[in-house]
């Protein structure tokens, strides 16, 4: 069954305002684990898909906040669409990826092995977005 997202103006704020807050939640998470997780002895493959896997969850928390009235699946296929967008270069789009505001939103370079990670991350932002969805109702 499609569940589409509440269309009052107080729900559609009250869903931006818990996605703002899940997407600054994991971005402490993402920047924690990309800081200190060599320090803890945390594997590469961790560190690095790790990080993958949240900013994909982060990047379909923040597409919601820009976009609530669209569903969960409509907001994951917006996400993926990001990770494609990396294959688009003009030289102001890779001179806004090279600030610390566009590697994080954008990313720098696209890989195959990271969509696997990116996956898992959207399919874990939406399980954040449903499990607070359903918390607050």
């Amino acid at each position: 069954m499609h569940v589409t997202q509440p269309d009052k103006p107080v729900a559609l704020l009250r869903a931006s305002l818990i996605r703002v807050a899940l997407a600054l939640v994991v971005i402490a998470c993402g920047r924690s684990l990309r800081w200190y997780g060599f320090a803890l002895g945390l594997p590469a493959f961790v560190v690095k898909y790790g990080g993958s896997l949240l900013w994909a969850a982060m990047v379909f928390l923040l597409v919601g906040v820009l976009l609530p009235p669209l569903t969960r699946r409509q907001l994951a296929a917006i996400a993926i669409a990001v990770e494609f967008a990396r294959l688009v270069h003009t030289p102001w789009l890779d001179a806004f990826r090279l600030t610390t505001p566009g590697a994080l939103l954008l990313g720098r370079i696209f890989s195959l092995w990271n969509l696997v990670a990116y996956a898992v991350g959207i399919a874990f932002g939406a399980w954040l977005d449903r499990l607070a969805a359903m918390r607050v109702s």
